[in-house]
């Protein structure tokens, strides 16, 4: 029976993974080990089947497994995958993190849209595999097709990214700031629109506003700049379009991907808006049967208003695995130039389910 080892499950991504993997039935036919840096010895979930939590630091547990699914986050692969390795462990490691995405021994996972180089891999024995950038994965489950088709020369993203991608103590924080702002709100004197936006603004600059966790006021406003510093006035975030989606695609040469990235004060889910440069004058309709026809998530929105905003929020796609694509339109910059407004939940197709589909993978190729 394949031994699965897993770690960082009690985390926003991770425990999105065990849920997904709950729902699907992911359980039957293995035997399931929780890991845990803080907490061996605990009492680990009914899926372990009465066993106790085992330790996320000791290579030789780690090591015991066949299969290791780690969403603890870059810092504890960077101590843990190198060693556990040297150590002569074969195992396959699936990563939420991105430490190892552009390693020339990992393959970055997504599926629905890289299969096949996914299976090549396998074939010539990869071992380690990675889950994209959320950002990147969703654009890609949009609009993937096209790319895959010859039709895109260039493409910028313009991103609406919610507080979740950042972390479960962000989210805390945005409730705490958007709270903050309500009492302020019922404690104004008069109920005058410039009034009120005075009261606001006045508490959105205070000291008391929590803001150790942005370092700003992100509710009733937004934090252009997401990640470290890159050269050239990127930033990380930006940096991994290019990057990240040139290698999900295993295109050569790669196609320019640029943007920026903007934390808005959502909770859930991330939106982009694309601006493509066409590599010839494809017909609009033409577009949407490559983008519709791609997988069976993507969903191209008719674009007015009503389907628009009833299909294409943050509100609508939350915790479903739809990424709907609207706003298709040949822009006035020329008929090569296509306009997309795309929505998805970047804890799910963003994060946790390329792993869990990793592990069905996975699981087909050792039994084939």
């Amino acid at each position: 029976m394949l031994r699965v080892g897993l770690i960082g499950w009690r985390g926003m991504v991770g425990s999105v993974l065990l849920e997904r993997m709950r729902e699907e039935k992911d359980f039957s036919g293995i035997e399931l080990i929780f890991f845990s840096t803080s907490n061996a010895g605990g009492a680990a979930p009914a899926e372990a089947g009465g066993a106790s939590l085992r330790d996320a630091s000791n290579l030789r547990e780690l090591a015991a497994c066949d299969v290791l699914i780690s969403c603890q986050g870059g810092e504890y692969t960077s101590e843990v995958y190198a060693p556990l390795r040297q150590s002569g462990w074969k195992g396959y490691w699936i990563d939420a993190a991105s430490t190892l995405r552009m390693s020339d021994e990992s393959i970055i996972i997504l599926d629905p849209v890289n299969s096949s180089l996914i299976e090549q891999g396998l074939a010539r024995g990869v071992k380690t595999y990675a889950g994209g950038n959320c950002t990147v994965s969703l654009m890609l489950m949009a609009v993937g097709a096209l790319f895959q088709a010859g039709l895109v020369e260039w493409l910028t993203s313009m991103t609406y990214q919610a507080a979740s991608g950042a972390g479960a103590a962000k989210m805390i924080e945005l409730v705490r700031q958007m709270r903050h702002l309500a009492n302020a709100a019922q404690k104004s004197p008069s109920e005058n629109a410039l009034d009120l936006d005075r009261t606001l603004i006045s508490a959105q600059r205070g000291a008391s506003l929590p803001t150790e966790e942005f370092g700003a006021p992100l509710a009733g406003s937004l934090l252009p700049w997401i990640d470290k510093e890159m050269p050239g006035g990127q930033t990380r975030e930006e940096w991994k379009g290019m990057a990240e989606g040139n290698k999900i695609l295993g295109l050569h040469p790669p196609v320019p991907i640029d943007g920026i990235c903007v934390r808005i004060g959502t909770m859930r889910c991330h939106s982009q808006a694309l601006c493509i440069k066409l590599a010839k004058n494809v017909p609009l309709e033409e577009i949407e049967q490559h983008i519709a026809g791609a997988n069976p998530w993507v969903r191209v929105v008719p674009n007015n208003k009503e389907s628009s905003l009833r299909c294409l929020t943050p509100t609508a796609v939350s915790g479903t695995l739809q990424v709907p694509i609207g706003r298709l339109r040949k822009l006035n910059l020329g008929p090569q130039y296509l306009g997309a407004f795309t929505v998805g939940d970047q804890l799910l197709w963003g994060a946790a389910e390329p792993l869990r589909r990793m592990l069905g993978i996975l699981r087909r190729h050792l039994e084939s």
